[in-house]
C-alpha cells in the first residue's frame, strides 16, 4: 500500500493542527500502531511550527507566507517533508548529523532536537535559492487486526 498527500499551508498557527490531524487520520485509516502515528505527529507537529515562526521573508504589512507538507506512507515507512521559504538552515547547522543539546534556558532549538528523538532518520537542507527543508522518516508498525497493512 502507498499513500501520499501535499499540504500548501499559510505560516498561521491554526495550520499546525490541521496537518497533524491530517497525519494521524491518515496512520488511524491505515492501520498503523497509535504509539508510531503519535511519534510522527509530534514531530510533524514541531517541524511545521518551525516553520511557522522562521520559515518565511514577510515584511511588516505583507500577507502571511506559505509552507508545504507532503507525508509519504510507502511499504513499511513514513516520510514526512516540511519546506518553507525562510531564511534556511545556518550551513553548521547542515553539515552536523546530530544537533547540540540546547541551553537549559533557550527558547530555541528544543523542536529539531525532538524531530531527530522521534524519527528514525532526520536530513536538514536547504532549498536552492531560498528555504529550509525538514524531512524525516520512520519505519511503521501495524495496529492488530490493521486491514491495511504493507505489502
Amino acid at each position: 500500500m502507498s499513500i501520499w498527500w501535499s499540504l500548501h499551508l499559510r505560516r498561521e498557527a491554526a495550520s499546525v493542527p490541521l496537518a497533524r490531524r491530517l497525519l494521524l487520520g491518515t496512520m488511524e485509516t491505515a492501520g498503523v500502531d497509535p504509539d508510531i502515528s503519535f511519534d510522527l505527529s509530534v514531530a510533524l507537529t514541531e517541524a511545521c511550527a518551525n516553520a511557522v515562526e522562521h520559515g518565511g521573508r514577510q515584511q511588516p504589512g505583507e500577507k502571511t507566507g506559505a509552507y508545504r507538507v507532503t507525508a509519504y506512507l510507502d511499504g513499511e515507512k513514513c516520510r514526512i517533508e516540511v519546506a518553507d521559504s525562510g531564511p534556511g538552515f545556518p550551513a553548521r547547522r547542515i553539515v552536523r548529523r546530530a544537533l547540540p543539546a540546547p541551553a537549559p534556558t533557550s527558547e530555541n532549538g528544543r523542536g529539531l532536537r525532538l524531530i531527530e528523538q522521534l524519527a528514525d532518520h532526520v536530513h536538514f537542507r536547504n532549498r536552492p535559492g531560498y528555504g529550509a527543508v525538514v524531512s524525516f522518516d520512520k519505519i511503521l508498525k501495524w495496529r492488530e487486526g490493521a486491514l491495511l497493512r504493507a505489502v
